[in-house]
């Protein structure tokens, strides 16, 4: 070969392997590609059929469950939707929030959302139907702050209950990845208003289903048909939700993008039924959780029942993008990342040992707003609760209705069982005033029917749980534990029916179509 020959021979080869090196770095970035996330979160959901719920239906969340892990101890710190999705966004407990540890609060702008933080750095982020609230969310000039991203909620349909809401989830979020900038991640929050309150009552039996479909009713709600259907018309709101979870995964599979989505599907708190909802015993705070992420979550298929907080979400979704949030405005994370879990490879380094739950002022309907404050700690089998002031009614005062259990057919049998000496601990179960402590087993008493306190044999238990509580809460201090509670009754509350107690009793008629005439009963005082 001469010389000539050779150096187009060396050219050629030179050629070729620039281009195979060009094409290896374009396939390595495209690996590198940072993922996508997805966060569904339900309102007021505290049951999918994954978990063996028979009397519902929800082949999409069980598909998550099915393609990756299904949560069996997954917990919000605080039952109500502001709390709850506050320290969902913030990765802090809910007394460590200010005003956001209550319902329509005024969220206070010194703490920043994990999607605010990714779209500082590069996510387009966006969501449809009902990010963080209700309450108010502004910047420091006034305008309106995007907690959860750009609102898509102006695509409609026609609903398939009147009660449900006309907001076409899915199709809001096709319109936004038809916006999106295709070359950058994105962070979609998906929050459906369902299954909130109000229900088109026998919704669910002109679906098709049947009051024998329920397997059991809790035992602190009268078993009758107007309880099971109640539970079925919630079944059904349910199932829409999943419905657009379904679409959605579609959407993502369509174009390519499911494999590179971490998909987390869960709840702010439990049903919104009496002694669930705004209350803080085992079902008020459990929630469903799936969580699905392509080959990156290893061991697909199987369950987990590691301590999973609301509070974690934001790190392990800021460690999922590779982001510190607090070199972006965050406060410092109270939560952990599971990253480990959806790995298969739990971190044993990390406290998980224990639960930590609470409240403050939730619903109107007390004199002057003032809420129930309350702190609880899961450890082991054993649930201990606190309540800080046991002479207030638990679940609003009698003479506005109860107003924190939103107005049901459930809840209105349970006011009617207190007339009845034989069906009024139902009322007094779910209404009635409570002592100072509760402690539970829920290893053999989820439902936390049989308060172990008092008895000698778990009183070392009440006190070493109690002493450990205490501890916590310092250390994350809870202005609560340094004898600044009344500071929570004292923010300012958001909403438009507030101090409804002692408007009412001055003669003034308030507008409030939430609320169940039914439910309301003086006599109770």
């Amino acid at each position: 070969m001469n010389r000539i020959h050779l150096l187009y021979s060396c050219l050629s080869i030179a050629c070729v392997a620039g281009s195979v090196n060009a094409y290896a770095a374009k396939n390595e970035n495209q690996q590198k590609k940072r993922p996508n996330i997805l966060f569904c979160v339900a309102d007021d959901a505290g049951h999918f059929s994954a978990y063996g719920h028979r009397w519902i239906n929800t082949p999409n969340f069980d598909k998550v469950a099915r393609q990756g892990v299904l949560f069996d101890n997954a917990f919000t710190c605080n039952s109500k939707s502001a709390p709850s999705r506050a320290c969902m966004i913030t990765g802090r407990n809910s007394w460590q929030l200010e005003e956001a540890a209550n319902h329509w609060c005024n969220f206070p702008q010194k703490f920043v959302s994990f999607p605010e933080v990714l779209k500082k750095n590069g996510y387009v982020t966006g969501y449809t139907g009902k990010g963080w609230g209700p309450g108010i969310a502004v910047n420091a000039d006034g305008s309106n702050r995007k907690l959860t991203g750009k609102a898509y909620n102006k695509i409609r349909t026609t609903p398939p209950t009147p009660d449900i809401s006309p907001i076409d989830y899915s199709a809001n979020f096709g319109q936004f990845l038809a916006e999106r900038d295709p070359s950058k991640p994105f962070c979609f929050w998906y929050g459906a208003r369902e299954p909130h309150r109000g229900y088109e009552y026998q919704s669910s039996l002109k679906a098709g289903k049947r009051v024998e479909d329920i397997d059991s009713v809790p035992s602190y709600w009268p078993d009758n048909d107007v309880v099971r259907t109640d539970m079925l018309d919630y079944a059904l709101e349910v199932e829409h939700f999943d419905n657009h979870l379904g679409r959605i995964l579609a959407q993502l599979d369509s174009i390519g993008e499911l494999q590179n989505t971490i998909v987390i599907v869960t709840s702010d708190h439990g049903m919104p039924f009496p002694r669930v909802k705004g209350q803080d015993y085992y079902f008020s705070n459990h929630i469903p959780m799936a969580v699905m992420w392509g080959d990156e979550l290893k061991n697909p298929g199987r369950r987990s029942d590691e301590l999973i907080s609301v509070i974690d979400f934001a790190p392990t979704l800021l460690e999922v993008a590779g982001v510190d949030g607090e070199k972006y405005g965050m406060q410092p994370i109270e939560g952990h990342s599971f990253m480990d879990v959806i790995k298969d490879n739990a971190d044993k380094t990390i406290d998980r040992a224990v639960m930590m739950m609470g409240k403050e002022r939730h619903d109107v309907g007390r004199p002057d707003d003032e809420g129930y404050p309350m702190r609880s700690m899961l450890k082991g089998k054993y649930l201990y609760i606190r309540n800080y002031e046991p002479s207030r009614w638990p679940a609003g005062d009698p003479v506005t209705g109860y107003m924190n259990i939103d107005g049901s057919p459930t809840k209105t049998e349970i006011i009617k069982a207190r007339h009845n000496l034989s069906t009024k601990y139902f009322w007094d179960l779910s209404m009635g005033k409570r002592g100072e402590a509760e402690l539970y087993d829920v290893s053999i008493d989820p439902l936390c029917m049989n308060n172990l306190i008092g008895k000698s044999e778990y009183k070392k238990i009440a006190e070493e749980m109690d002493s450990e509580m205490t501890a916590r809460l310092k250390a994350q201090g809870d202005p609560r534990m340094e004898g600044k509670g009344d500071i929570f009754d004292k923010y300012p509350n958001m909403s438009k029916s507030h101090d409804y107690y002692n408007r009412m009793k001055a003669g003034e008629k308030i507008e409030a179509p939430w609320i169940n005439e039914s439910d309301f009963d003086p006599s109770a005082q």
